[in-house]
């Protein structure tokens, strides 16, 4: 029998409480969603403020990053670097701000942010990441 790790709830919650640290010390305002391995959402957080066609974006960035298993950022570099395939495969966002979630070295799950620049959701997602290290 293998022991698989697995997200929790608490978890997500910390990677949340992570990511929006560091959106607000940059006063920043976004919707943070983080996702199981399954893609399935576990928690999802966002900014009274913030655009809600952000929510949907937030979600995909996670789910892409879980299903692709790399950061979003994979696929915008691609496209930006002319292979446009990208754009015709299922479920990628070539958008960076979504992360895999690892724990001892095992996806877990998946980090999704929307709201602010490419770039500036990518540092979020970083930062909540960093909080399940």
């Amino acid at each position: 029998m293998t022991n698989k790790p697995v997200l929790t709830l608490h978890d997500a919650k910390r990677i949340a409480a992570a990511a929006q640290a560091e959106a607000m010390c940059n006063s920043w305002h976004v919707v943070i969603a983080v996702v199981d391995d399954g893609g399935h959402l576990l928690y999802l957080e966002r900014s009274h403020d913030t655009q809600f066609g952000s929510v949907d974006t937030a979600i995909a960035k996670a789910h892409a990053a879980i299903a692709f298993r790399r950061p979003t950022k994979a696929s915008e570099d691609a496209v930006l670097s002319g292979r446009l395939i990208h754009l015709s495969l299922p479920g990628v966002i070539p958008a960076e701000g979504g992360v895999p979630l690892y724990i001892n070295g095992i996806i877990v799950g998946g980090l999704g942010i929307s709201g602010v620049r490419s770039s500036e959701d990518g540092k979020i997602a970083a930062a909540g990441a960093a909080a399940l290290a």
